[in-house]
C-alpha cells in the first residue's frame, strides 16, 4: 500500500511539474552562464582558444533537453551555421569539430543555447558567447646536435612542415626532429653544411571534419621566423654514437628517459673498424642485442644524424655521371634503389615501404594467440552526423583523413628500462658498377618468372638494372639477388628468354654498399669497443586528471558543476583531457569495473566507446558507476597497431533522478466579499 501510494504521489508530482513547465514557458528566459573551456567548466573564463573547446551553461528548470549551435554570424543567420544539435540531454556540449583559425572584432565565432520544456516548448535563445579560435605560436629551436634540427612540440600538432630555404625543399614530419641529409649528401664541407636556415609550422590532421555551412579550414598555423642553425667541421676518427634525441635526450643509460616521440639517432666519426672514411652512413635498428632482428633501416644520408621520414629518401643517383654531378647540387626526395647490405642483401629503407592506412575505425578487442588471422575491427555501425541529433551530443561521427600520412617510421611501445630497442649506425659506400654483360643459360627464363639463370653472374652486383633480351620482347628491372649461376629481378618477367638472349647492364650502375655488418660492430671486437646503444619508447597518455578529473555535467542537486575528487552527476556528463604527444585521433571508453576493464557499448553505435578528434566528449551514460579512460591513435605507426596508451581510469558516477515534493503556496480567493 505504502509502495503503491508513493509511486501516486511521484507521478503526480512530475505531471504538475510539466504542465507548470509547459503554462509558463513564456515567461522564462534562455539558458544562462554560457562560456567555452578546454578542461573543466571551472577554469579561469577566456574567449580565446587554440582549437575548439567545449561549452557548458547554467541548467534551466523543467528542462528536458537543450539545443546548441555554433556559428561565424552573430545573429545566427542560416548560412553562417557551423554546428547544430537539439539533442543534449545535460547543460555540456563537446562539439566534434574542427574550427577554423578565424578572429574578429570583437570576436569571429559565436555560440548559444536553448531549453526544451515539456510540450516542447522552448525558452528564448541564450545570450551569445563570443570567441576566437587563434593558431598556436609556431616551433622554436631547442638545443641540438651537428646535422640536427629540433624544435618545440606544439600541443595538438599532428605533423610539422619544415623549410629549408637554401635547398628549396619542404619536409613534413610527425615528430620534433629533421636530419640535415640534404646539406650532408655527397658534399661534406662548411660551405655545405656549415649554416641551414630553416623556417617551421605545425600541421594539424583533423580539419576533414564536417562543418554545416562548409567553411574551410586550414590545417597549417603560421610560419616561425627564419631560424639558423650552425654545424662545426665533420668529425673524423673510429664511428662513435653520441645518443637518441626527441623532446628529451637518451644516451642508452637505464637512468635515461623514454621517448614519446620517435627520436633521431646522433653519432660521430666516419671510420669503420678497419679504418676506412666514408661519406654516407645507415641507421638499423633492432629488438636484439645480437643485432639480428632488424625493425627499423633507415635511408641513406651523409649527415652525422638521422630522423626518420615518412615521405621517403634523398632520390640518390644511380650512374658514375649522376654521382658526379650530385656533388654540386642538392638531392631531391625520391627512390632509394641500390641498396646493398655487407653481405650482399638487397636493402628497402623503411621510408619507401607502404604508406600506413589510418584507423578511423574503433579497432576490435586484441586476437587471441590461438587465431591464425585477427577479426576484423568493427566499423562502429552508424552514427549521427555533425549538425544532426544525437542522444548524448559528441560521438564517433564524420572520421575522416585528408591527403597521406606516409610511411610508418615510428616504433612500437617498450616497457623501458626493462626492455628497448638496439641500434647502431654503419658507413655506406657509392660503388659504382662498369657496363657487364652475359647471356641466359638452360633452361632459359619463363614469362612470369624473377629467377634469369645466367652463364656468369659474376660480374653483376646488387641494385644495379640490368635488360633482358632485345628490342619489343626486352624486360628492364633490378637485381634484388645474385647467385651462383643465376639473377633474382625485382619485376616478373613480361616474356620468355631463349638460352643465348642477352643480360646486359644499362651503362655504368651506382650501387650503395654496407661497409660493415650490423652484427659485427654490435659485438665489438678487441680492440674495437662495441658500437651499440639502447633506447625506449613509451607512447604518452592523455592526461585525464591533475588533483581531480577533468569532468563537468550537472549535480545530483541540480547545478553545474566540474568534478570533485569522487565526481557524481546527473545524466551525461563531459569529460576533458589533455591531448598526447604524435596522437591524431582518440577513443574514449568506459566499463562499470576498473578491473577488469570491460568496455561498455555506445548506446548509439553499439560500437567499444567513442572516436574523436576533439580533446572531450560527452558520455552517453546510463545511471550506474563507471570508470573512464582515453587513448591515442599515432598515425606513424603501421596500419592496424596504431593504438598509443591507454589513461589511467577515472571513476565517475551518473545518479538517478531525485523527486521531491514541496508544499504548494496556499492562493487567495474571494467568496462572497470575503477572502480565505
Amino acid at each position: 500500500m505504502t509502495v503503491r501510494f508513493l509511486r501516486i504521489i511521484s507521478l503526480l508530482a512530475v505531471a504538475v511539474l510539466a504542465i507548470a513547465s509547459q503554462t509558463s514557458s513564456a515567461g522564462i528566459s534562455g539558458p544562462t552562464g554560457l562560456h567555452g573551456f578546454m578542461l573543466r567548466a571551472d577554469e579561469t573564463p577566456t574567449s580565446d582558444f587554440h582549437s575548439t573547446p567545449s561549452f557548458a551553461w547554467n541548467p534551466t528548470p523543467g528542462a528536458l533537453r537543450y539545443e546548441f549551435q555554433l556559428s561565424i554570424s552573430s545573429t545566427f543567420q542560416d548560412n553562417g551555421i557551423l554546428y547544430d544539435n537539439p539533442q543534449l540531454l545535460t547543460p555540456v556540449e563537446a562539439p566534434p569539430l574542427t574550427l577554423p583559425w578565424i578572429t574578429g572584432e570583437p570576436h569571429a565565432l559565436y555560440a548559444r543555447v536553448r531549453a526544451f520544456l515539456a510540450g516542447n516548448a522552448a525558452t528564448p535563445w541564450s545570450s551569445s558567447f563570443g570567441f576566437d579560435v587563434t593558431p598556436p605560436s609556431p616551433p622554436s629551436p631547442l638545443p641540438s646536435y651537428p646535422g640536427l634540427l629540433r624544435w618545440t612540440p606544439v600541443e595538438g600538432a599532428g605533423s610539422y612542415e619544415v623549410w629549408l630555404i637554401d635547398a628549396n625543399k619542404f619536409e613534413q614530419v610527425r615528430t620534433n626532429v629533421l636530419d640535415e641529409r640534404e646539406f650532408y649528401t655527397l658534399h661534406q664541407t662548411q660551405k655545405w653544411a656549415g649554416t641551414v636556415r630553416w623556417r617551421i609550422r605545425a600541421i594539424r590532421d583533423d580539419v576533414h571534419n564536417y562543418r554545416i555551412n562548409g567553411i574551410p579550414a586550414v590545417q597549417y598555423g603560421a610560419w616561425s621566423p627564419i631560424y639558423s642553425s650552425s654545424n662545426p667541421a665533420l668529425a673524423t676518427g673510429q664511428i662513435k654514437l653520441v645518443g637518441t634525441v626527441s623532446d628529451v635526450f637518451s644516451d642508452g643509460s637505464a637512468a635515461s628517459q623514454a621517448h614519446r616521440l620517435m627520436p633521431a639517432f646522433v653519432w660521430t666519426g666516419n671510420q669503420t673498424f678497419s679504418g676506412t672514411a666514408a661519406e654516407l652512413y645507415r641507421v638499423y635498428v633492432f629488438t636484439d642485442s645480437q643485432c639480428l632482428n632488424t625493425v627499423y633501416t633507415s635511408a641513406v644520408v651523409g649527415s652525422p644524424a638521422y630522423a626518420a621520414r615518412p615521405f621517403g629518401p634523398l632520390s640518390l643517383p644511380q650512374s658514375a655521371d649522376a654521382l658526379a654531378a650530385a656533388r654540386s647540387e642538392y638531392l631531391g626526395d625520391g627512390t632509394e634503389a641500390g641498396g646493398v647490405s655487407y653481405d650482399g642483401s638487397a636493402i628497402t629503407p623503411t621510408e619507401q615501404t607502404a604508406a600506413a592506412t589510418p584507423q578511423v575505425t574503433i579497432p576490435g578487442d586484441v586476437p587471441s594467440a590461438t587465431g591464425t588471422t585477427p577479426p576484423p575491427a568493427p566499423t562502429g555501425g552508424p552514427a549521427p552526423s555533425a549538425g544532426g541529433p544525437s542522444s548524448g551530443g559528441s560521438g564517433s561521427s564524420n572520421i575522416a583523413v585528408g591527403g597521406k600520412v606516409g610511411a610508418p617510421v615510428d616504433l612500437w611501445d617498450t616497457d623501458w628500462p626493462q626492455s628497448g630497442y638496439y641500434w647502431t649506425v654503419v658507413p655506406v659506400a657509392p660503388v659504382v658498377v662498369g657496363a657487364a654483360g652475359t647471356t641466359v643459360s638452360s633452361p632459359g627464363a619463363s614469362k612470369g618468372s624473377t629467377v634469369v639463370p645466367v652463364v656468369d653472374s659474376s660480374q653483376f652486383k646488387v641494385g644495379v638494372t640490368v635488360t633482358v633480351g632485345s628490342g619489343l620482347v626486352s624486360d628492364t628491372s633490378t637485381i634484388t639477388a645474385v647467385g651462383g649461376s643465376s639473377i633474382t629481378i625485382a619485376a616478373p618477367l613480361q616474356f620468355g628468354h631463349a638460352i643465348g638472349e642477352q643480360v646486359v647492364v644499362i651503362g655504368s650502375a651506382v650501387v650503395y654498399q654496407d661497409l660493415e655488418l650490423p652484427q659485427d660492430v654490435c659485438k665489438g671486437d678487441a680492440t674495437h669497443p662495441p658500437r651499440i646503444q639502447r633506447f625506449g619508447i613509451a607512447s604518452e597518455p592523455s592526461l585525464t586528471t591533475a588533483q581531480v578529473p577533468f569532468a563537468t555535467g550537472l549535480s545530483v542537486t541540480g547545478r553545474l558543476t566540474s568534478a570533485a575528487k569522487n565526481p557524481t552527476f546527473y545524466s551525461q556528463p563531459l569529460v576533458a583531457w589533455t591531448p598526447a604527444l604524435a596522437a591524431d585521433l582518440y577513443q574514449v571508453q568506459w566499463s562499470k569495473t576498473r578491473y577488469p576493464f570491460v568496455p561498455q557499448p555506445d548506446p548509439r553505435t553499439n560500437s567499444l566507446g567513442i572516436l574523436t578528434f576533439a580533446t572531450s566528449s560527452v558520455l552517453p551514460l546510463q545511471p550506474g558507476s563507471y570508470w573512464y579512460r582515453v587513448r591515442g591513435f599515432d598515425y606513424n605507426l603501421p596500419t592496424g597497431v596504431q593504438q598509443m596508451s591507454w589513461s589511467d581510469p577515472q571513476p565517475l558516477v551518473v545518479s538517478k533522478p531525485r523527486f521531491k515534493l514541496t508544499a504548494a503556496p496556499a492562493k487567495k480567493f474571494k467568496i462572497a466579499g470575503g477572502s480565505k
